[in-house]
């Protein structure tokens, strides 16, 4: 096979995959069998392409071959005459490029708040039946287009147990009869906030790797933001979809200052902001407005991705450190704080408490959490508690601190890191 085809394949394959399990899954309503289906057309392109050429269109030639394959297995399972009549005029509207089908109108009339394959799509792959981490791993291979190797490589996992997460999601969404549709009312504001936490669970993967030699994994990140933008054009007038794309576009706008020459991490108030990039924080601030105009519109407070992104923006308008409105932040961790307590916004209030009032009322707040068992194997717990010590001169109690979140860490970059701070505190 020439190389050119094959790249040319791959790209299509990334661009196009997710729109056309989507399309297919609409058809025969089960995901797994739709990914089948779009993997038979791949073949066939990886098979007549190199010899015939790539197609005017390659898109539209993997999907319409793909929904070729669902209307033969449609047959075969002796579908009703009416539904084949109605995925034949789907086909048919699609090859005419006619934009509405009967299909299409069948879903607006079973009036689903959005009707977008897309958006189905992604309301099934992270449903709460199925574990985090294989709605992270379906989610990836649906809606990413990533390879299980490629997943596996990201998550520093072994391919066979992704291949195994996968699998067995799919045959959980069969197994538990999840409709392949956009849920409605109280459900939807449920189901969102499962499909919300996958993407972001993504994004803070690449943001700051768990394991591994790398401070970040750049793909993972540019993949998450990628899927938010995704559903923030497909969910628009939900504000905390777009409060969490607000809330990656301004944390990856620091990326490039986050790591220095060697690529060891840089703190966020040691950072160079010349190199933040001005235009993802345009983005980000963009998208923020759009969250908050939502909510002011709806009378309701910022949700908890909104405040993250409102916290977010106070460092991003900030043109040196010292200019940070840490009163305000404290203040916005203090309604996060609120809305969505947990033992990890604590801490980062205290972080922003310490900043705005001194290091002495942070560390109040940080010895309370102590005993917290969520925080127990928690690296940053001891590693915000040492440098609080240190600020207030308690050098040897400092070290002591950064030695156990050395020990608590299994990022080889972030372990080397708080290693140093250790070793800077002796004498």
């Amino acid at each position: 096979m020439h190389s050119s085809t094959h790249q040319a394949i791959a790209a299509v394959w990334r661009i196009e995959s997710a729109k056309i399990v989507a399309a297919v899954a609409r058809m025969v309503r089960d995901i797994g069998l739709a990914e089948e289906l779009a993997q038979d057309a791949l073949v066939a392109a990886l098979e007549h392409w190199p010899t015939a050429g790539v197609p005017d269109n390659p898109g539209a030639w993997l999907m319409a071959t793909a929904k070729n394959r669902a209307l033969d297995r449609l047959r075969r399972n002796k579908v009703l005459d009416a539904k084949l009549a109605q995925i034949g005029h789907d086909l048919e509207a699609q090859e005419a490029l006619v934009v509405p089908d009967f299909v299409d109108g069948l879903d607006a009339a079973r009036a689903d708040d959005i009707g977008d394959d897309l958006l189905r799509l992604i309301f099934t792959a992270c449903h709460p039946v199925l574990s985090t981490e294989a709605r992270v791993a379906l989610t990836l291979k649906l809606l990413g287009g990533l390879s299980t190797h490629e997943i596996a490589r990201a998550f520093l996992v072994a391919e066979p147990t992704v291949a195994q997460r996968i699998v067995r999601a799919k045959r959980s969404l069969t197994e538990a009869k999840v409709p392949f549709e956009v849920p409605r009312g109280d459900a939807l504001a449920e189901r969102l906030a499962s499909v919300l936490e996958v993407v972001y669970l993504v994004f803070n993967e690449g943001y700051t790797a768990t394991a591994g030699e790398d401070w970040m994994r750049p793909a993972l990140t540019e993949e998450a933001l990628r899927l938010g933008r995704m559903l923030a054009e497909l969910a628009s007038q939900e504000a905390e979809v777009h409060g969490l794309v607000a809330l990656m576009e301004l944390q990856a706008s620091r990326t490039a200052a986050r790591t220095d020459a060697a690529g060891r991490p840089v703190l966020l108030l040691e950072q160079d902001r010349t190199r933040w990039d001005p235009f993802l924080i345009r983005r980000g601030l963009a998208a923020l407005g759009r969250a908050e105009t939502l909510e002011a519109a709806q009378g309701k407070a910022l949700g908890p991705y909104a405040l993250q992104a409102a916290i977010a923006a106070c460092h991003a308008r900030a043109r040196v450190a010292a200019d940070t409105d840490w009163p305000g932040i404290a203040a916005l961790y203090d309604a996060l704080a609120q809305m969505s307590p947990s033992p990890v916004v604590e801490l980062n209030r205290a972080v922003a408490i310490s900043m705005a009032f001194g290091p002495a009322a942070g560390l109040e707040i940080i010895d309370t959490l102590r005993e917290d068992k969520a925080l127990q194997n928690y690296q940053w717990l001891p590693s915000v508690r040492g440098d609080l010590l240190a600020k207030l001169g308690r050098q040897d109690e400092a070290r002591a601190e950064f030695e156990r979140a050395a020990s608590l860490a299994n990022n080889v970059r972030e372990r080397d890191f708080l290693l140093a701070r250790a070793q800077a505190m002796i004498g």
